[in-house]
């Protein structure tokens, strides 16, 4: 995009106003730091997986699923309609062996106490201009862990506001908090272009008036989060490594940038 592009549609959007804004992010390591102190942070589900949480089958389960199919997921070769469909099996076999496993919200709960995963420094300053703003922020995540991973950990952190709205993989629970099924749609890293805002109604009455977007991810098929919303303007971020390349988003950050930027665009764009 040249930088005339840019101006003009983040002019539009500051135009239109708050009232027709929303958010939509990714969570994992675009909201969160990707590294700590010079090391990778575990996703939400290795924090579960190599931390014997479950049975004692579950870790060494776990990892032969993972060593199974993330060289697929990996694989630049294999076409993209067959790496969904196997990153689909993946999930599906993971959230199995989870609940063969005994897996219960307090897991989950103990899981995100562990701290492993960090808010990205500028987090609190991002969290407190939407809310004190009024606008929506949805979180649009593939995480094994689902839903409840997530609030917990905002709010552990003290930002599961009201405006804030999570769209993950959800698991149905019994009466004791223990995992029973899967809901449907699975949300995996692939699919994320078909996991439609529409199909969760709640969240999508929040948004359906507010048709300009400020998207945030850190992976190409990040862009694929507003699919199906009929936006008016659309402007995306990414927080990516130096070999993503031509990433097809519209502003590029380092990988372990700050949240200050995308703050300081969204206070710009403030009436």
């Amino acid at each position: 995009m040249t930088q005339t592009s840019f101006q003009k549609i983040l002019r539009a959007i500051q135009k239109d106003g708050t009232t027709s804004l929303h958010v939509l992010s990714d969570f994992d390591r675009t909201l969160t730091k990707p590294y700590v102190n010079g090391k990778k942070v575990p996703s939400l589900i290795s924090v579960l997986r190599d931390h014997n949480y479950l049975t004692p089958d579950y870790t060494a389960k776990a990892r032969a699923l993972f060593e199974k199919y993330h060289p697929i997921e990996m694989d630049m070769q294999i076409e993209p309609e067959e790496k969904k469909k196997s990153m689909h099996e993946w999930w599906m076999r993971h959230f199995e062996l989870l609940i063969a496993s005994g897996l219960t919200r307090d897991n989950i709960r103990q899981a995100m106490s562990a701290r492993h995963a960090r808010l990205r420094d500028g987090a609190h300053e991002f969290f407190d201009l939407l809310r004190n703003n009024g606008i929506p922020l949805i979180i649009m995540s593939s995480s094994g862990l689902g839903v409840e991973s997530i609030q917990f950990f905002l709010e552990a952190e003290h930002e599961m506001d009201d405006n804030v709205s999570v769209i993950s993989n959800q698991y149905e629970w019994n009466d004791s908090g223990k995992a029973i099924g899967i809901k449907q749609p699975i949300i995996h890293g692939l699919n994320k272009d078909e996991t439609l805002i529409q199909n969760f109604p709640d969240i999508f009455k929040r948004i359906e008036q507010r048709t300009n977007i400020i998207l945030l991810g850190n992976s190409p098929s990040d862009l694929g989060m507003a699919s199906g919303f009929a936006h008016t303007h659309l402007f995306s971020i990414g927080f990516l490594n130096a070999q993503d390349g031509n990433s097809g988003f519209d502003m590029e950050l380092d990988s372990q940038a700050t949240l200050t930027k995308v703050t300081r665009l969204l206070s710009s764009l403030i009436k």
